[in-house]
């Protein structure tokens, strides 16, 4: 497929033209899938990852591209190999008679009509998850209502101005605000099998970052007053990566102090959900981009 017109699937709406195999667009890839990894993963939250393994898509590059990215090497590297949407069909195939508890699509939103192309030729009879950043297109995210069991959307910033130094978005707050309504709208309230699995719903992750608990504090406020019920992914995972080695401020972990104050607030507002341990802020929970299962 070419995008002759110009790609408008992000919210950058870049309009970039966009051939089968490259693009210059933010995203700085093509239409057809490229994919670093595909394989078990057992690093997501517990009702994603369950036993098993999620069966996880790792797809090349992203309409965000944040500074502190840990998929650095995919998301502004652009690793990966191009496959065609039947190919990726064969690998949900592969993925579900691996075992994996669902298949989970991670930052594939320069991708959807693919995507839904090869949901089209197989679908998978596990979930379907959509793992995203939350900078989301409605109009994009419209087009997979049906296709998508569970959502797994990021809320990164509640300040334009910090989403605009790490991310370049500065319109991200509003535009992942309106993402997870959409999202939330489409899944309705989470559901979960016998063994704790999640098979339909949004879940909101939240990263905090450092010297930012209040802004962190703010966005699990605002979590808890737009999406009651709405299961959150606290996470304390930050590891400075890429140029944000060289941010001042941002080129550090965060402190156990830091990640206590935002857990505290999280319990005292009584939001559900998950809350990370801070030894997973290693570089090695990262995987290997390698091409494994492509």
């Amino acid at each position: 497929m070419s995008m002759t017109a110009g790609c408008t699937l992000c919210p950058r709406n870049c309009r970039a033209r966009r051939g089968e195999n490259d693009g210059s667009g933010v995203c700085g890839v093509g239409t057809q899938p490229k994919i670093a990894r595909a394989g078990l993963h057992m690093w997501e939250e517990p009702c994603i990852s369950g036993t098993r393994g999620s069966g996880t898509v790792f797809f090349s590059g992203c309409g965000l591209r944040c500074v502190f990215c840990q998929n650095e090497a995919i998301s502004h590297g652009g690793e990966g190999k191009i496959v065609s949407a039947a190919r990726l069909a064969e690998i949900f195939r592969e993925l579900e008679a691996a075992g994996a508890h669902n298949i989970n699509l991670v930052t594939a939103a320069q991708f959807v009509p693919a995507v839904i192309d090869a949901l089209e030729t197989y679908r998978p009879k596990i979930p379907i998850v959509y793992n995203s950043s939350g900078y989301e297109s409605v109009e994009t995210l419209r087009q997979l209502q049906g296709y998508i069991d569970v959502y797994l959307p990021d809320y990164k910033y509640i300040d334009p101005a910090m989403a605009k130094l790490l991310s370049g978005a500065e319109d991200y707050p509003q535009v992942a605000l309106c993402a997870i309504r959409e999202m939330v709208r489409q899944t309705g309230e989470a559901v979960y099998d016998a063994d704790g699995m999640m098979l339909r719903g949004t879940q909101i992750r939240h990263l905090v970052l450092p010297g930012l608990t209040g802004d962190s504090m703010k966005i699990l406020t605002m979590i808890a007053d737009e999406f009651p019920g709405v299961p959150v992914s606290l996470m304390g995972q930050y590891t400075p990566f890429g140029k944000a080695l060289s941010i001042p401020g941002m080129n550090r972990k965060i402190t156990k102090k830091e990640y206590k104050r935002v857990l505290a607030h999280m319990d005292a507002i009584g939001l559900p959900g998950y809350r990370q341990e801070l030894e997973s802020a290693d570089a090695q929970y990262v995987p290997a981009f390698d091409g494994t299962g492509v």
